[in-house]
């Protein structure tokens, strides 16, 4: 998950010997402001370079400058925005006693997967973007793009978990007796194994013949171009888990629909009320605690029930009441249960919409053009596109531990006690 970088203006006098190998991130950045340094300074103060009149500085040189210096700036802070989006997920999880629940582990293990990913693939993608060219060989490009697939992969994989096991704990009574640490274990072991698989595959010789010419001569690092490996690795991390994602949240919100628009007082919606609910404070809390608690149908009289009924109260209060009186009672209660019925179907559909539609929105436009581009030679969209498309998958490590975790109102208290111990 690599992208096709071709040199800037600031690089392009720039050589490198093929077999150059530069140790550490902080060498690399030095090397490219070395350079910037260089370029920059042909722009003499009287506004000559050598022998030659010039303008006071080239124009090229002053855009390259601050462009890649805009490009630092957004990218670190899109790096640091991560690191501490999940490191708060985490913290509060490990802290919050109430947060310590089976049904939370999966969202720990998304922001530990989401947090390798800001540490081990998006700084060295950020000096990449900067230099401009990949500046480490072979090795170490297949090392990072097999880093970056494995952590990518495993966040992904990690969404379709989380929505299974919230598809479980809404379909099935027994579900949350019987999901236990150990059940929880095996979906994440699952996750990783699949994400291991995928990304070690062209270790083991299932990549194109330009690869090593690729990374030596063109200087651009990518994850193997071969047409077969890229439909295997782009419908096993990406389109499979899309698809049974957005089948299973649907199955949900229909479920849910189905459970707010249950009469009171029949069998099924007295029994509905006795689902126990999932433990953890996840997104779809707010769908499937949405229900009052059913009367018992022993409890003294049909008078008590509609005396605890809210509107008909009213009614009841009035020495003769009519029959006119009752209707229009019973018209309001009616049309206000719609009311309530209508806004909480809304509040499900739009947490399921904010879940899959982040999701979808960040990484569909890079997947299509990474298969896309094993296929033709003009299906390359461009150095630019290409980047875009990539850091927008990054981002959505950012804003995982955001939608995960912004409906719960237990989260959002933990995250409010964090924040005042922090400042203090």
């Amino acid at each position: 998950m690599s992208e096709v970088i071709h040199k800037s203006p600031v690089l392009e006098d720039f050589e490198i010997s093929p077999d150059h190998t530069v140790q550490n991130y902080s060498e690399i950045f030095s090397v490219v402001l070395d350079e910037i340094a260089f370029n920059s300074s042909d722009c003499g103060i009287n506004g000559t370079s050598g022998n030659t009149s010039t303008s006071l500085c080239s124009g090229d040189s002053v855009i390259s400058v601050l462009w890649l210096a805009g490009v630092s700036f957004i990218l670190s802070l899109l790096i640091l925005a991560t690191i501490l989006g999940n490191v708060f997920v985490i913290a509060a999880i490990l802290v919050e006693k109430n947060l310590r629940a089976v049904g939370n582990y999966l969202v720990l293990s998304l922001a530990l997967t989401d947090l390798l990913v800001a540490c081990l693939v998006m700084p060295l993608g950020a000096v990449y973007e900067i230099s401009q060219e990949w500046l480490l060989g072979p090795l170490l490009c297949d090392l990072w793009t097999s880093c970056d697939v494995l952590c990518c992969t495993a966040s992904i994989l990690h969404l379709l978990a989380i929505a299974t096991d919230r598809y479980w704990a809404v379909t099935n009574v027994d579900y949350i007796h019987k999901r236990s640490i150990r059940h929880i274990a095996f979906m994440i072991f699952a996750v990783w194994t699949m994400a291991l698989l995928i990304s070690v595959a062209p270790f083991f010789g299932w990549k194109d013949p330009q690869f090593e010419e690729r990374v030596l001569v063109y200087k651009v690092c990518l994850v193997s171009q071969d047409l077969s490996y890229q439909v295997f690795a782009t419908c096993s991390s990406f389109y499979l888990p899309l698809i049974l994602v957005l089948v299973l949240y649907w199955r949900i919100f229909k479920e849910a629909r189905k459970r707010i628009r249950r009469k009171p007082g029949s069998s099924s919606y007295c029994t509905l009320q006795r689902l126990p609910i999932p433990s953890g404070t996840t997104p779809m809390t707010e769908i499937t605690t949405t229900f009052t608690t059913c009367s018992s149908s022993n409890t003294s009289s049909g008078i008590t029930t509609l005396l605890q009924n809210g509107p008909i109260n009213q009614a009841l209060s009035l020495r003769k009441p009519g029959k006119v009186t009752l209707f229009s009672t019973k018209k309001r209660r009616k049309t206000t249960k719609e009311s309530i019925d209508s806004k909480r179907e809304r509040k499900a559909a739009k947490t399921l919409a904010i879940i899959t539609g982040v999701f979808v929105a960040c990484w569909l436009p890079f997947f299509i053009i990474a298969l896309m581009m094993p296929m033709c030679d003009d299906c390359d969209p461009g150095p630019f596109l290409f980047s875009v498309f990539l850091w927008l998958g990054y981002t959505n490590s950012m804003l995982n531990p955001i939608i995960y975790t912004i409906f719960s109102p237990d989260f959002r208290s933990a995250f409010k006690r964090m924040f005042w111990r922090c400042l203090r």
